[in-house]
């Protein structure tokens, strides 16, 4: 009977391929397959091209897409079959990487995937990685809590009233997943007088990557993605 391979949740950073930890680089270094998730609109995957510089020549990669939905209920299928496919290459011996920006714990497509394999009876190593707004934070030299701060991490698309509430009884707020609707952002950290304090990254240790200083004077800008603001009360 062969014996089933080991899925590995790999957290490869923000951008910056020295950003790896050593156990994630081992892995990937180690497993016979890479899972590379990408959306439908996107060619290739920023998480493999992280950790390009540590693959072995004859790795076999799979991209997997994944659509952008805020819950697994509105396309079940597309991350059943995805987890299908993993499920095969397990019973085969191999051993599979799923590889994820950031932690593969927050807010990541890798939990969707966790939890459908978790009952699977398989091995399953997870292994963190960086958040951008940890790397971040240290590339503007912002520090993030001391002594009896409160840190707020704070998806911009969550209702109105709860970020009002988190941006309230925080010192420092990490806005995530602000590029759908960073005009309406800017706007409620003016609100709370907190758009002064902000910095916007965007890409952080990727070549392309951008900072803006002035949010309020970019309202109308087109954001990307990758983008995270943190900013803190007065």
């Amino acid at each position: 009977m062969t014996k089933l391979g080991t899925f590995y949740g790999i957290g490869v950073g923000p951008g910056d391929p020295d950003l790896l930890t050593v156990k994630a680089i081992r892995a990937i270094k180690e497993v016979d397959v890479i899972i590379a998730p990408k959306t439908e609109k996107k060619e290739g995957s920023v998480a493999l091209e992280i950790a390009r510089p540590y693959l072995k020549s004859d790795i076999e990669i799979i991209y997997q897409v994944f659509p952008m939905v805020k819950d697994f209920a509105e396309s079940p299928e597309i991350f059943i079959s995805n987890k299908e496919e993993i499920l095969k290459l397990l019973r085969t011996g191999k051993n599979v990487a799923f590889l994820t920006l950031g932690d593969p714990m927050f807010y990541s497509t890798y939990i969707y995937i966790f939890k459908l394999l978790i009952n699977e009876k398989i091995n399953i190593d997870t292994i963190p990685g960086v958040p951008a707004f940890l790397a971040i934070a240290s590339k503007i030299g912002r520090p993030l809590a001391f002594g009896n701060d409160i840190l707020s991490i704070i998806p911009a698309t969550a209702d109105t009233n709860d970020i009002a509430a988190a941006l309230e009884s925080s010192n420092t707020s990490v806005l995530m997943k602000v590029y759908k609707n960073f005009d309406q952002m800017v706007s409620t950290l003016e609100t709370h007088e907190m758009a002064h304090n902000a910095v916007l990254v965007s890409r952080c240790g990727l070549p392309d990557e951008k900072v803006i200083e002035d949010i309020s004077q970019h309202k109308n800008d087109k954001i990307n993605y990758l983008s995270t603001i943190i900013t803190r009360r007065n």
